[in-house]
């Protein structure tokens, strides 16, 4: 029998309104403004005081006043009376709304700094179409990042923080992004910055001058300082750990996009997962024949089941068959595609699935094999995709093989392909392929790699593979992936492409 857990409890509590919550037992008062909604009163801007302003809400259909943040880098530090300005355990709500190429955020924990970043204290990101940087809205900065944009711009949103012993969770509207427990003895990716729980004041950013942001509605409710941490679960902080957080903080997107929910794995369980362990997820189901999406019905289904989800959703095309089943405007509705070359016919007619022995036939000229495998692998590479997925597998008859098979002239043919087509290549974390040299060929020629596992079960594992390829094969986070925003999604530019490659016969 599953247990309701206290966390999940709170985190009910949190999603309902206000009074509902109100007899909550760690309540440490009822909320609170911090803003009064006509001035400044109660805040105090570091550097570039202009940066902050006070605008009417009627110009963006709300009553009151909003404040507005644009110009130079600033800081907006809450020095007014509710509790001294000093906040330990606590649930923080405001809404929000960035303008295109807006960067902001939210300082706890934090205190007066006259200029520069504040290094005391935590960062919970606001930036949902910014570009320079892969921590999206509801990041907490540099510890456990949001790769996906998860609200426009020109809209308003909430954000919501709650920080109970060493455990900091997040939500964006109703989505809880983070739900961070901080380990005894707490891991600094970026030593400037202390990114501590301890207790402190909230702040305000102002990034840049190209950035404008706007805040309303911002209240506290202090909960007791006593309270405890509602898990009983230690994160273990091993060397994995550690260069997680470190790579997410030099800006790679740690994202798996290659997750399918089977083997008993439900989404709520990958979900929770991913806040754990501070890796994102792209929930990929299958298209094609005998597939659960197969046609525009069942990806409207299924799209359905997954709205409102913080991770990314991805269509897997299955055969090469599959981009006949459904239209370019249904594919493009997934925040990216992706297939591998593991399904095709061979040079006789016949279907051939890798994975399966009883599905491929006897391989007599292993030479001939990969060069008719080389030439399917090209063809894929023409498909409306993002990711060539599974890459460089060879079956079970000749895997022992694969270093003098994958050639160097059979890789450079490969990774080309990729490049000029635009397809990022997987580093496949359960098969552990391609290669080292492979992945340093590709580096070399300038090819985009992504992050997967491709899971038989319920167990994902942590990217081991794809994180010790990146600094043994020299990868910066610029050579990796990241989904394509609308209009520019592979269905959408590739739609000719396509249609060469289902009348290619493969």
């Amino acid at each position: 029998m599953n247990l309701i857990s206290r966390r999940d409890v709170l985190g009910l509590l949190l999603a309902a309104p206000a009074g509902a919550r109100a007899f909550a037992a760690e309540s440490g008062g009822g909320w609170m403004d911090l803003f009064d909604g006509r001035s400044l009163d109660g805040w105090k801007a570091s550097e570039h005081e202009e940066t902050f302003s006070v605008v009417d809400g009627a110009g963006f259909g709300v009553t009151g006043g909003v404040i507005q943040v644009h110009g130079e880098r600033s800081h907006l530090f809450y020095t007014g009376p509710v509790k001294g300005a000093d906040f330990k355990n606590f649930e923080f709500s405001a809404e929000v709304m960035t303008r295109p190429g807006a960067n902001s955020g939210i300082y706890f924990h934090t205190a007066f700094q006259p200029v520069g970043f504040p290094a005391a204290g935590f960062e919970v990101q606001v930036a949902n179409s910014y570009k320079g940087d892969n921590k999206k809205t509801g990041s907490l900065y540099a510890v456990r990042n949001v790769a996906k944009q998860l609200v426009p711009d020109n809209a308003w949103f909430t954000m919501r923080i709650a920080v109970r012993g060493k455990d900091v969770q997040i939500w964006v509207n109703q989505m809880l992004v983070v739900d961070y427990v901080e380990p005894e003895t707490p891991f600094r990716a970026d030593p400037k910055f202390e990114r501590v729980l301890n207790h402190g004041t909230f702040a305000l950013q102002g990034h840049d001058p190209g950035s404008t942001t706007y805040f309303r509605n911002m209240r506290v409710r202090p909960l007791a300082d006593g309270l405890t941490t509602p898990t009983d679960e230690e994160p273990v902080v091993d060397e994995l750990y550690r260069e997680t957080m470190r790579l997410g903080e030099e800006n790679y997107p740690m994202v798996d996009y290659h997750v399918h929910l089977k083997g008993g794995l439900t989404l709520e369980q990958a979900l929770a997962n991913s806040r754990r362990l501070g890796i994102d997820y792209g929930i990929a189901i299958n298209c094609g024949l005998g597939f659960p999406v197969h046609d525009d019905a069942s990806v409207q289904a299924y799209l359905e089941t997954m709205k409102d989800q913080p991770c990314y959703v991805a269509l897997q095309g299955e055969g090469r068959e599959w981009m006949t089943l459904t239209s370019p405007e249904s594919v493009a509705r997934f925040d990216y595609c992706f297939t591998d070359a593991m399904t095709f016919r061979d040079d006789a007619g016949r279907r051939v699935r890798l994975w399966i022995p009883e599905e491929t036939p006897a391989i007599n000229d292993a030479e001939a094999f990969m060069e008719m495998l080389v030439k399917r692998i090209e063809g894929v590479m023409r498909e409306p995709i993002d990711i060539y997925a599974n890459p460089t597998y060879l079956p079970d008859q000749i895997a022992a093989r694969y270093d003098e098979l994958w050639t160097p002239a059979r890789m450079k043919r490969v990774i080309d392909a990729a490049i000029e087509n635009d397809v990022a290549i997987e580093i496949n974390n359960r098969r552990q392929i391609p290669s080292a040299t492979f992945i340093k060929a590709g580096k070399a020629a300038g090819a985009k790699f992504s992050f997967g596992t491709n899971n038989e079960g319920a167990e994902l594992g942590r990217l081991e593979y794809p994180i010790r390829m990146v600094r043994e094969c020299g990868l910066k986070w610029q050579d990796i992936f990241v989904p394509k925003p609308a209009g520019q999604k592979p269905i959408e530019v590739k739609k000719w492409k396509m249609t060469e490659a289902g009348n290619s016969g493969q």
